[in-house]
C-alpha cells in the first residue's frame, strides 16, 4: 500500500494505475497532463440508453486519453492519443456553462476517470440544473467514487471483464475486475435510482459489451451482478466493432442471444438490449 502524505498531494493516484507522478512534469499511463483534455463536445447526443439520451440527447463531452487503452476501443483515435484542447478546472466549468443546458437531458462525461480529481474541482464550483453522468470504463477506486458521488448524479460504468487473463490481454489491467467490482458496489451503495420524466436523475446503470468468443466471461459478470446488486439497471451491448489494431471478428447473434437468455434466467430484467445494427462504424463519432 502507498502511504499518502502532504508532500505527495500533487502526485496522481486517481485511478488503480497509481502512477504516483507529478503530471505537470511527467506523463503516466494515460499520457495526459495536469489539465482536462477535451477531444470533442457533441450536442444532443442521441446514441445512448433512453434514460440517458431521452428526447433531447445529452451534452456529450469526450475526453482524450484513457486509463485502460483497450485494444478494441471504438474511440481508439482519441483514447490512445492526446488530441483536443486543454482546460483548467475553472475553464472546464466555464465551457459547460457556455451551453444552454436546458436543451439537453444531461451532461455526459465520457471516459473521464483519468481526470477525476480535476473534474471534481470543476464540478464543485456550482451544481448544474441537469444530471451529470459519469460514463466510465469501470476501472476506478472505491475511495474516488466516494468523492465523485458528491458531484456526479448518475454512474454509468462499463463492467468489461471477469477474467484477469482477458483484462490483461486487452487492457493491460489484470486487476480490472478486483477494482471494478468494488467500485460498482460502492456506486450502488451511494446512489439510489431516481427517474424524472423518463430520465435517470440519480442512480447506477451498468454497461457490459459482449465480446466475440467470450460469452462465458459475460455469464460470470451476470452472476456477479445478480448476487451483489440484482435490482440494478444493466445495458447488454452487441455493438462490438473491430476497427482497431486488434484482430477480432464481429459478435455472432447466437452469442448475444445466449447472454440475454442467461440474464433473463437470473431475473436481471431491468435495463436495455441492443439491435445488431448497432455494430457499425456509422455510430462512431467523427473525431477529426
Amino acid at each position: 500500500a502507498i502511504r499518502y502524505n502532504r508532500a505527495m498531494r500533487e502526485l496522481c493516484f486517481d485511478c488503480p494505475r497509481s502512477c504516483g507522478i507529478d503530471r505537470d512534469k511527467n506523463l503516466g499511463f494515460c499520457k495526459c497532463p495536469n489539465k482536462i483534455v477535451v477531444a470533442k463536445v457533441i450536442e444532443n447526443f442521441m446514441w445512448e440508453e433512453p434514460c440517458i439520451s431521452g428526447d433531447k440527447g445529452s451534452l456529450a463531452v469526450f475526453f482524450s486519453g484513457c486509463n485502460l487503452h483497450c485494444s478494441f476501443c471504438q474511440n481508439y483515435k482519441i483514447s490512445h492519443s492526446i488530441v483536443g484542447r486543454e482546460y483548467s478546472p475553472k475553464e472546464f466549468f466555464e465551457l459547460i456553462k457556455s451551453y444552454d443546458l436546458g436543451k439537453y437531458s444531461c451532461i455526459e462525461l465520457i471516459t473521464p476517470t483519468h481526470f477525476s480529481s480535476l473534474l471534481i474541482e470543476a464540478l464543485s464550483i456550482e451544481r448544474f440544473p441537469i444530471p451529470v453522468v459519469w460514463n466510465s470504463g469501470g476501472y476506478e477506486k472505491p475511495q474516488m467514487i466516494e468523492r465523485l458521488s458528491k458531484v456526479v448524479d448518475v454512474f454509468m460504468p462499463d463492467l468489461k471483464y471477469y477474467s484477469s487473463d482477458l483484462s490483461k490481454k486487452y487492457s493491460l489491467a489484470s486487476d480490472y475486475f478486483d477494482w471494478a467490482s468494488k467500485s460498482l458496489i460502492k456506486m450502488r451503495q451511494l446512489k439510489k435510482d431516481v427517474f424524472k420524466d423518463g430520465i435517470m436523475t440519480s442512480g447506477l446503470l451498468i454497461r457490459h459489451l459482449i465480446l466475440p468468443c467470450q460469452a462465458k466471461d459475460s455469464i460470470k459478470i451476470l452472476d456477479f451482478i445478480a448476487k451483489e446488486m440484482p435490482d440494478t439497471y444493466i445495458s447488454l451491448m452487441s455493438q462490438f466493432t473491430p476497427i482497431s489494431k486488434e484482430k477480432m471478428r464481429k459478435l455472432y447473434p447466437l452469442e448475444y442471444k445466449l447472454v440475454l437468455a442467461y440474464a433473463e434466467k437470473l431475473g436481471l430484467n431491468k435495463g436495455y438490449t441492443q439491435e445488431f445494427s448497432s455494430s457499425s462504424q456509422d455510430f462512431i463519432p467523427n473525431f477529426d
